[in-house]
Order: structure tokens, then C-alpha cells, then sequence
């Protein structure tokens, strides 16, 4: 009896696909997904330094405000001082409660990625008319300040119903980060036509690695540099996507910083032979690829 199904892609084994390049013949796309992500005090959901005491919750709301207030603009500074661009996942309440910060990076020309409202709420458990609102009021927000729509989108909490990626593709968006299942972007059917899913990181992720598996910063970022390590040379074979998954107030803390400081400085040194980009640059690239070569594509053989 077959077990019930997502039915949003077929399976595709990635050492049996046609290959392709990124711009100038690159086999490797390394982007950092910096995660701009606002919380309500005193209520809803968020990451917690050490188990949360009666709402409200000061320690650990203090710890996140961490790094909208400090942690990111030390980031931002690292990411001027080696040349890299940034995706930017923001929940759009960012521009109510610090809009300098938004406006630090719109000023560097970093990409713009929705990422709800704010995470201290899941989209999943929505009802379809309230997902739709959830969706059309984050977008909309970003339209008005950046001037241009996102075209990606996080869900906080990488949260999902059944429906998000129709709504998303309905909404405008060609991409979605939430789907992880894959080291090449992938086309996924919608209701009413396709998006894309550009692999988005859940082990180079620092929540789950270093407030889920309570990992140090140096083990973290020696993860990063060996997984850069093994894709540069798996990419010689096809191309690949690597992600950074990043939050000001974990890897923006000082003794943290420094670690990655050291991951990020190997990956700028290889930069004449990686494509390092943001979100949006790859699901564009791929866009303009013939059919028959991304899976999900028109044409494509499994």
C-alpha cells in the first residue's frame, strides 16, 4: 500500500541528472541566509538560551533582541570587510521595530527574502484565508519599503500547511527555501504552475546545531569548512548549492563571531573558483536553464 504523499516532486537520484554550471563555469553556489527575525515580548514562540521561567520571559527575549541590537551589525561588518552578499530573511515587523538595521542592509544591496511576520508565530497551523493574509501582509510590507516584491520565501519556523507552496506561487513567489531535502534547486508542481525550492541548510543551520545539539562555535564552523571542502570537490561532478544558515543572536555573540569570522574567510579565499551569490541569483540562473535538465522541469527523466 503506498504511503501518503507530499506529490509537490518525484524522487530523482542527483548522480543521475543532467548537469549544468553557474555563472563562469562554477560547479559550487555558496550563499548566507542571515535571518532578520523579530518576537513578541511576553508571548508566542522563540528560540530559548536556557528553559523559559512565567511570560514574561525576560532572559530569553533579551538574548534574541541580542541580535538585532548588536549581533547583526557586527555581522554586517564581517560580511563588508570580506566582500559577501547576503540573503536577507526578514519578518517584516523588522521595519517597525528597527528599520535602521533593514536599512544597513538595503544600502549593501543585499536580496530581500520574505520570512513572514515574525517567528514567533508558524504558519502551518493557518487556516488557508488566514495563511493567504499571513503571506499578502509580510510581502506587502517589503514591496513598500524595498521598492520591488521578494521573490523567496522562509517560512518562520520553516513552518508549512498543505498549501503554502500554492499560495506562495499564487503570491508571486518563484522560490521557497523550506524544502531541504536536496543539494540542487528542484522544481515543485503548484496548483496553479511551479516553484522553485532552492536548498536552504538545516545542518549549516546554527539553531539546530547549536541550541538544538548544544554545539560550540568552533564545532560549528568546523562543520561549515568541511562541508565547503567536500561540495568543492563533489561539484566537479555537477553543480551544487551550499547554504549558511545564520542568526545574530547566536553566531552575532563575540566568542562565536570569531569562529565564523574563520569559516567565512576560508570560503572568500576560493572565491575565483565558487559562486558565491545570494538565494534569489541562483533561483534566477535556474530560471533560465532549458527544460529538461532541473528536476521538475517539462522534458526532465528521472
Amino acid at each position: 500500500m503506498p504511503l501518503p504523499s507530499h506529490g509537490r516532486y518525484d524522487y530523482s537520484a542527483i548522480t543521475r541528472r543532467p548537469t549544468y554550471a553557474w555563472p563562469q563555469g562554477r560547479g559550487l553556489a555558496v550563499y548566507i541566509g542571515l535571518n532578520l527575525e523579530h518576537f513578541a515580548f511576553g508571548e508566542g514562540l522563540g528560540a530559548e538560551l536556557a528553559p523559559g521561567g512565567p511570560a514574561p520571559d525576560v532572559l530569553n527575549f533579551s538574548w534574541r533582541d541580542y541580535g538585532n541590537r548588536v549581533g547583526a551589525w557586527r555581522l554586517l561588518s564581517l560580511f563588508d570587510r570580506l566582500a559577501l552578499p547576503a540573503s536577507v530573511l526578514i519578518n517584516s515587523t523588522i521595519y517597525d521595530y528597527a528599520p535602521e538595521l533593514a536599512a544597513a542592509f538595503r544600502a549593501r544591496g543585499d536580496e530581500f527574502v520574505g520570512h513572514g511576520r515574525s517567528n514567533s508565530e508558524r504558519q502551518g497551523p493557518l487556516a488557508e484565508m488566514d495563511e493567504t493574509a499571513l503571506i499578502r501582509e509580510a510581502t506587502g510590507r517589503i514591496l513598500a519599503e524595498e521598492g520591488a516584491a521578494p521573490r523567496g520565501w522562509l517560512g518562520p519556523w520553516i513552518s508549512q500547511s498543505a498549501l503554502t507552496p500554492d499560495l506562495l506561487q499564487e503570491a508571486g513567489y518563484t522560490y521557497l527555501l523550506d524544502w531541504c531535502m536536496d543539494d540542487q534547486p528542484v522544481y515543485m508542481r503548484t496548483r496553479a504552475g511551479r516553484i522553485l525550492a532552492v536548498p536552504y541548510p538545516q545542518e549549516l543551520n546554527d539553531i539546530p546545531m547549536i541550541v538544538g545539539r548544544k554545539l560550540d562555535g568552533s564545532a560549528f564552523v568546523d562543520m561549515i569548512i568541511d562541508n565547503f571542502d567536500e561540495m568543492l570537490e563533489q561539484s566537479l561532478e555537477g553543480p551544487l548549492v551550499m547554504g549558511i544558515a545564520l542568526h545574530p543572536y547566536l553566531v552575532g555573540q563575540p566568542y562565536r563571531l570569531r569562529h565564523l569570522r574563520r569559516a567565512l574567510t576560508h570560503i572568500a579565499a576560493h572565491r575565483d573558483r565558487v559562486w558565491i551569490t545570494t538565494a534569489g541569483r541562483i533561483a534566477a540562473h535556474v530560471a533560465g536553464l532549458p527544460d529538461g535538465i532541473v528536476p521538475g522541469s517539462p522534458g526532465f527523466a528521472r
